[in-house]
């Protein structure tokens, strides 16, 4: 598959990058400058990201240019990237005189260069950097400038490698998407056909090839996706695919029946295994959130696996794992990191001696969506909100016990029933309610109350990286918070939380 190759140099809006050439249809993958393959045939074009440091910097992230072919492949340097080719290639950069963050006016001086293709005179553009290109490098063409540098992109001459000062993969640089396909459409020749379908088709092929009549066992969430990777192995292998679905007790009021029997519907082969008592025994009195996720996590590897062991032969253990966790599983830093543990099933593969298998370790969030539309997979579970790996034991503040944790399931499926018949819970990214460990004065009647509080917390995302409060109509809250207040007993104070991330948390543990 031809693809582009993207060298992280640290930059936040690395992953960005990624995500705005593959809505081009546009195959890459992200590696960093410290641990990257050598282009093969298949890497049709390069691109350097941003990065925290300053190339002046002693330690400053640097590669060599001959590895990544430049000069014989297309290669576009964005902000550190287009810096480091300047300094590299014999010109000079130095601190700006002012630091230019926030929009700028691209001026293009040369409208034939092929990166600018189509592109506005006057085009805003996102800049984000405090070092500035005093002279261009050995064979460099000025192609655009802005009323406050004069380099704001660059040419090679007699090579196809480009240099931007701002960020065309951020929402504030209007036409930045249509940069990005000049680059890898026109300049290195990519045929756009990463698309779900086309994804679906190859890798149902390859599980094919990889599994042959194994037997695949795959612990099961309800979310987007372990589904979506359930799907794909039932495709490639059928009834091969042992799938079990464990009942914490931690999930939402009725969910595990609602999601089991959605799964049934699909023609998956499920087993629902109800732990509940197991689960909320071992948690009883326990405070400590930490405490709280390793005990969940330990006992979900025990009941795991002593249901997967009553199954005969089996040789793989599937995981949900995707594009961001095998990012994050190597440092741009230094060595690599552990994939965050919620991502995967502890340590079960090595325990039962398991091969794994991940079907998803492509894809991005809204790429596992897309791929479960053209699986059909029902709207409900493809819409799904986040919901943690340790379920609403992490929206229990303080103690856990089994009447925190009704009260709890009891106004938290009031707010989400809501959320659903007022048309809103698609306009939020991921909605939860939290039971707070303090108890509010009331007045219910004529008497007086002593009861319990909650929290209400609806936040917008894309990713889940940084998230903003949700501005929920005020009579929606109104109704909400009447509701729980009359319905369930034991909660007089409902309160709604207006925090960002950051500085804070989606989740309050």
């Amino acid at each position: 598959m031809d693809k582009i190759l993207i060298i992280d140099f640290g930059s936040q809006y690395t992953q960005l990058i990624a995500r705005k050439v593959r809505e081009l249809n546009v195959y890459c993958e992200i590696h960093p400058f410290n641990h990257f393959p050598e282009p093969d045939e298949s890497v049709k074009g390069v691109i350097l990201s941003g990065s925290p440091f300053s190339v002046r910097d002693e330690n400053a992230p640097d590669i060599d240019f001959s590895k990544i072919k430049m000069g014989k492949l297309p290669v576009l340097g964005i902000c550190y990237g287009a810096q480091l080719i300047t300094q590299k290639r014999g010109g000079l950069v130095d601190k700006s005189k002012y630091r230019e963050y926030g929009r700028a006016e691209l001026i293009i001086t040369d409208e034939t260069s092929h990166i600018f293709k189509g592109i506005s005179q006057n085009s805003q553009v996102w800049m984000s950097h405090a070092d500035t290109i005093i002279t261009s490098a050995q064979g460099a063409k000025v192609i655009s400038k802005t009323n406050n540098i004069d380099v704001a992109a660059f040419k090679i001459e007699n090579e196809e490698t480009y240099g931007l000062q701002f960020h065309p993969e951020v929402f504030h640089s209007t036409e930045g998407q249509k940069i990005l396909k000049n680059f890898a459409i026109d300049i290195c020749g990519i045929k756009p056909n990463w698309t779900p379908a086309s994804f679906v088709e190859s890798t149902i092929e390859n599980l094919k090839k990889q599994l042959g009549n194994d037997k695949v066992v795959l612990g099961l969430s309800g979310g987007v996706d372990s589904t979506v990777a359930a799907m794909l192995l039932h495709k490639a292998i059928g009834s091969n695919l042992y799938c079990i679905f464990v009942n914490t007790g931690l999930l939402r009021k009725n969910e595990y029946e609602q999601v089991l029997d959605s799964y049934q519907g699909m023609g998956l082969n499920v087993k629902g295994v109800d732990a509940s008592e197991e689960f909320l025994t071992k948690l009883d009195g326990v405070e400590e959130p930490e405490k709280k996720r390793k005990i969940i996590g330990s006992t979900f590897i025990d009941v795991f696996e002593r249901e997967a062991k009553q199954i005969k032969d089996v040789k793989w253990l599937g995981q949900g794992t995707i594009y961001p966790d095998v990012i994050e599983s190597v440092s741009v830093n230094g060595p690599s990191v552990t994939i965050k543990s919620h991502h995967n099933v502890g340590g079960l593969p090595e325990k039962m001696n398991l091969k794994v298998v991940e079907s998803l370790r492509l894809l991005f969030k809204d790429e596992v969506r897309r791929v479960g539309k053209e699986l059909n997979i029902p709207a409900e579970i493809l819409n799904r909100h986040p919901f943690p790996g340790p379920g609403l034991a992490i929206r229990i503040i303080g103690p856990i016990t089994k009447e925190r944790v009704k009260l709890l399931q009891e106004a938290d499926d009031i707010f989400i029933s809501a959320l659903k018949e007022f048309n809103l819970y698609d306009e939020v990214w991921q909605a939860a309610t939290v039971l707070l460990p303090i108890k509010s004065v009331g007045v219910m009647g004529d008497e007086r109350t002593y009861e319990n509080v909650v929290a209400l917390r609806a936040v917008n995302s894309t990713d889940g990286m940084t998230a903003d409060w949700s501005r929920l109509p005020y009579d929606f809250l109104v109704e909400v918070s009447n509701r729980i207040i009359n319905r369930v007993k034991g909660i007089n104070r409902v309160v709604y939380d207006i925090s960002s991330k950051p500085p804070a948390t989606i989740e309050w543990e």
